[in-house]
Parts: structure tokens; C-alpha cells; sequence
């Protein structure tokens, strides 16, 4: 990774959670200053305070308002659940005016998860690219990573698809991924990311099925270098 990429600054926005507090942790590991978000700044100061102890403070992660968070980095990651996904958006869009978003959210629809429901817009992801407006680059990328191997040491089973606005927001958007210690793939316009968040509930409905919390998914037929 070049310096140039290392100072920038990772908001993530409901970064309080498992899923946000895990990639939070793997770029601040990386050498990334991060923020973490959240409608409570005491609760994010208390998760950023959680991942400096396990990196015992070797990294810069500090704990505010998502729209402290915002306002402060040049790419914003998005982790809340799908509930709070247009309101958080709608409290920081002003925020968020010529940077990168990358949307991790799945719609998924409590009590019925394993079963694949978008809304009107298509995607997640594309809903939010309503809600921002022209000015922002949208990616979808990091649905299919369950939480629980975000703090292992091991290589994860498991790539990112990652689908967006641009071929140049995409390419950011593998760079973290690659930070993270992830495989990724260019998957393609920000309209695939249907298929993209949709593979959330195949893979729950998998790991119901068959005794697994992590089922993930591998690109074949092409090659890694």
C-alpha cells in the first residue's frame, strides 16, 4: 500500500457494531487513521477505545457522531442496518459532497432473512445513490463478510464483490479491500449490486441450513494476481 492512500482518513458510520467495529479494526491494523461513527459519540468513543487496546495503540482510531465522522474523512463506509440506512444517510448527505461512500448494507427484512428482498430502487446501494445525489460515488462492497472473521489472524474463505458509480471508485474501494487482508473483484456498475446485497440471505439461509455462522463465497476460473 503507498503512503498517498495510508492518509486518508476512514469514517465508518455505525461503526459501533460487529460488522463496522471488524473492518474498523483491519484498516486501522493497515495503518489507516479511522473514525468511528454513531448516533451516540459516547458509544463510538467506547468501541474506538476497544480497538486501540487490541492494537494496543499502535493506530490513530478516535470515536464521534457519524456526522463528525463524515464531515472529518475522504471515504465514508456505511455499516448500520438496513433500518437505519436512510436515515443515517439523510443526517450526513450534506457531508458527503464530491468523497466516496461505499454502502455495506444489506436489506434485509427482520424475521424473514434468508429470504432475498430489495426495495424499490433496485439495491441498497442504489437507494443510497438516490439519497446523496450525483455529487457523491457510491460502491457496495463487504455484504457477504460475516463479522466473526474480521478479528481472526487467519486468511478469510471468503471474497468482496464490489460494484459502484465508477471504474475509479471501485478501484478505491479495492484498495480497502486489499488493506482489510481481502480478496476483491471488480464486479461491475453500482445496478449489480442487487445481486451482490441478494447473496446476504442466500448465505444466512446457507449457514441455517447446514451449522455455520460464515459461509462466504469464491470467484473461480480466473486468476488472483
Amino acid at each position: 500500500m503507498d503512503n498517498e492512500s495510508l492518509m486518508l482518513t476512514i469514517a465508518v458510520l455505525g461503526g459501533t457494531g460487529k460488522e463496522g467495529k471488524g473492518l474498523a479494526y483491519r484498516w486501522a491494523k493497515a495503518g489507516y487513521r479511522v473514525l468511528i461513527g454513531s448516533r451516540l459519540s459516547e458509544r463510538a468513543v467506547t468501541v474506538a477505545s476497544e480497538i486501540m487496546q487490541l492494537l494496543e495503540g499502535s493506530s490513530s482510531v478516535v470515536g464521534t457522531t457519524n456526522l463528525e465522522a463524515a464531515k472529518q474523512a475522504e471515504i465514508i463506509v456505511l455499516t448500520v442496518p438496513y433500518a437505519a440506512h436512510r436515515p443515517t444517510l439523510e443526517s450526513v448527505k450534506d457531508a458527503l459532497k464530491d468523497k466516496l461512500l461505499i454502502d455495506a448494507t444489506v436489506p434485509l427484512v427482520p424475521r424473514k432473512v434468508t429470504k432475498v428482498q430489495m426495495p424499490p430502487a433496485g439495491s441498497a446501494a442504489q437507494e443510497a445513490k438516490g439519497i446523496v445525489g450525483e455529487d457523491v460515488q457510491v460502491v457496495a462492497a463487504f455484504q457477504n463478510i460475516s463479522h466473526e472473521l474480521l478479528f481472526g489472524e487467519e486468511d478469510i474463505d471468503c471474497d468482496v464483490l464490489v460494484t459502484g458509480t465508477s471504474k475509479a471508485a471501485r478501484a478505491e474501494a479495492l484498495r480497502l479491500v486489499d488493506a482489510a487482508g481481502l480478496t476483491g473483484w471488480d464486479a461491475g456498475p453500482i445496478e449489480n449490486s442487487v445481486v451482490v446485497e441478494g447473496l446476504a440471505s442466500v448465505l444466512i439461509n446457507i449457514n441455517k441450513q447446514y451449522g455455520s455462522t460464515h459461509a462466504g463465497i469464491r470467484i473461480t476460473g480466473v486468476s488472483r494476481s
